[in-house]
């Protein structure tokens, strides 16, 4: 199919706009009862580009879909001072969504010709699917409102917005060089593929998906347990696919804020920090994490050397992993000296044992040399 042109856009405009335009601005305002300067503050908040007064770009939706706004304001759902920030995060996240559905369907107009012949049947088209996407949407939407509104009303006393989680961040390594390697229908797919296995493995474990930046994954946690099995999950299937780079991850946990959709505070930025330092294939935890995580005998935690990194100096993490059936030895030894160094246990109670000589990775005091006496 050729490059659409203006009649197609107009045509799918009246299909995806519910009508022909015929309003300016200023008549959306009267019409809808909302203040003029409150209406314009709306629009860009939305996202969309600055309208002349006298400019014929509305339709009857936008008549109501301003009069619903300012309902939920007046009914007290949405605090005034707020407003504007609700409208644009809102219009960020529905911004990609139409964005993404639209490259998918000039996709699959591209892979079936058939579909596409005309800009009658693309209209057409469009027309069809536009009811069966807001049916699927609008599920989505109610289940996850469904276990939102759960998880908030069960612990009822507390802050909703600032609450203890674990934050997480797993990413692709060496993917800038990737992408000088490999063309974008083979990035594209790498891209889909990581997306993919991140989003069913933090489902499985009971996660949620902040946001997706480039070739990292940003979530969060209620458990320590939860977060511990997203990293290692996510790293483990990495590394067995050889279609995807290694991962690594940093993970951290404390009081978070929340706001519309995504995650502030200081425990967000260390869990950012860790994942910077870490190698391929390791998952770093800060002290809180590890702490919460000491009891629970299917782990390991191996503190590493302390490292400084912007905002942070002498940051000791250590590493997690999972742990072998029986450890003993040098390995139960260095175990113990990871518990002794985060705190968890007495140093006074540790049994000696006769090979205890940690990994190089693993932080230990140095020995004493000897100094040999030279003969007279």
């Amino acid at each position: 199919m050729t490059e659409p042109s203006e009649e197609l856009q107009q045509r799918l405009e009246r299909v995806l706009l519910g009508g022909r335009r015929k309003y300016t601005r200023l008549e959306v305002a009267e019409k809808a009862g909302v203040p003029e300067e409150r209406s314009r503050r709306l629009w860009r908040a939305l996202g969309f580009a600055t309208v002349r007064d006298d400019e014929v770009v509305f339709t009857d939706a936008d008549v109501e879909a301003m009069r619903t706004a300012d309902q939920l304001v007046g009914s007290g759902l949405i605090d005034p001072s707020i407003e504007v920030s609700v409208t644009r995060a809102l219009g960020q996240h529905l911004s990609r969504l139409a964005e993404w559905q639209v490259d998918m369907l000039w996709e699959l107009i591209r892979e079936q010709p058939e579909l596409g012949r005309s800009e009658r049947q693309v209209t057409r088209l469009v027309d069809r699917l536009l009811p069966e996407l807001e049916q699927v949407q609008n599920f989505v939407w109610r289940r996850h409102l469904a276990a939102y509104a759960g998880r908030a009303f069960a612990a009822a006393g507390d802050n909703v917005e600032a609450r203890t989680e674990v934050v997480g961040f797993v990413d692709m390594v060496g993917y800038t060089r990737l992408t000088r390697q490999i063309d974008e229908e083979e990035l594209s797919r790498v891209l889909d593929a990581f997306e993919t296995l991140a989003t069913e493995v933090i489902a499985e474990h009971h996660g949620r998906v902040v946001k997706m930046i480039g070739d990292e994954v940003l979530f969060v946690a209620d458990s320590a347990v939860d977060a511990a099995e997203i990293a290692l999950a996510l790293t483990e299937r990495t590394s067995a696919d050889d279609s995807l780079p290694a991962v690594r991850a940093g993970m951290a946990s404390g009081r978070i804020l929340s706001r519309f959709g995504d995650v502030y505070g200081s425990v967000v930025n260390l869990a950012a920090r860790l994942t910077s330092v870490a190698r391929p294939g390791t998952i770093l935890v800060d002290r809180e994490l590890a702490a919460e995580l000491a009891d629970e005998k299917a782990y390991e935690l191996r503190v590493r050397r302390p490292v400084t990194v912007r905002g942070y100096n002498r940051l000791r993490p250590a590493a997690l992993r999972r742990a072998s059936e029986a450890p003993s030895g040098m390995f139960a030894s260095s175990q113990q000296l990871a518990a002794e160094m985060l705190g968890l246990t007495d140093p006074s109670t540790r049994e000696p044992a006769p090979e205890d000589t940690p990994p190089e990775d693993e932080v230990t005091e140095p020995k004493p040399r000897r100094r040999r006496r030279r003969g007279r």
